[in-house]
């Protein structure tokens, strides 16, 4: 096991001999952390539902030399999330740190029109998949001895009301919530736990509510200072610099990635 840690990922880089997992790694954020990660050093260990969107970014990123582990799997079950982790520890001797991204939207009408149906499926993807996460990467970097960083993403709607539906607002909430909880109960354990704020980032799901609604488009980008929508790459960089040595003394926080909504967002 030794062995195999001392050869895991590239020699340098941000996050050099580290074994990650990100969740949510066929597309999106998921994708550009996955590519980010494993070009930063880390040997990635990637989740995702679609597995063969997930089997084709772990083969691009094994044919620029990186290490990475393709498991499907959702987050909603428990079995699968512990399958990751084990599998993590199987193949490249252990778990330093990982970035719970799995999520889940739509596009809704009011909260008294909105169905059961999709409050719970919001719910389940978005809060208890980092609530398996957390359940059963903690363990592991508690056994090891050495810590490391959780990363959760949450949103601005985890912030404030942004317009987006109920349930995404108050599953956004609430990932912050146990995100500050990990925190404050791992903390005196080498553990750290933080959130990213994150804006309107390009993806699958946001390019296919443009396409289906067109006047969303300046919907996304009119509160951003920066007068557009992320790119993937650029949530997946604040994520790899918490997983990061560099931010060894930050745990805790909900961090705002978001073109600088929060800069105009009123107190109280």
């Amino acid at each position: 096991m030794t062995e195999e840690r001392i050869t895991t990922g590239t020699g340098s880089g941000l996050l050099a001999g580290q074994v990650a997992m990100i969740t949510g790694a066929s597309s999106g954020i998921g994708a550009a952390a996955a590519r980010l990660f494993a070009r930063e050093g880390a040997a990635v260990v990637l989740m995702a539902r679609r597995a063969d969107q997930l089997a084709s970014v772990t083969a691009e990123i094994t044919a620029e030399g990186g290490r990475a582990l393709a498991v499907p799997g959702d987050v909603t079950v428990s079995d699968d999330v512990r399958s990751v982790v084990e599998a993590a520890v199987s193949r490249f001797g252990g778990l330093d740190c990982a970035f719970n991204n799995a999520g889940y939207a739509t596009l809704e009408p009011s909260l008294h029109e909105t169905d059961d149906a999709v409050y719970e499926r919001t719910m389940d993807v978005n809060v208890r998949g980092v609530w398996h996460c957390l359940k059963h990467q903690l363990p592991v970097l508690l056994d090891s001895g050495r810590g490391g960083s959780i990363v959760n993403t949450s949103s601005t709607a985890g912030r404030y009301a942004t317009g987006a539906s109920a349930p995404y607002v108050a599953a956004k909430h609430a990932i912050i919530g146990l995100t500050r909880a990990a925190a404050a109960e791992y903390g005196d354990r080498g553990i750290r736990v933080n959130a990213l704020v994150v804006g309107t980032t390009r993806s699958e799901m946001i390019d296919a509510a443009v396409q289906q609604y067109p006047h969303l488009e300046q919907a996304f980008i009119a509160p951003q200072v920066q007068k557009r929508m992320a790119d993937p790459r650029e949530i997946a960089e604040a994520a790899a610099w918490l997983c990061s040595p560099r931010a060894s003394f930050v745990t805790g926080t909900a961090m705002p990635v978001d073109g600088g909504i929060s800069a105009q967002a009123k107190a109280g």
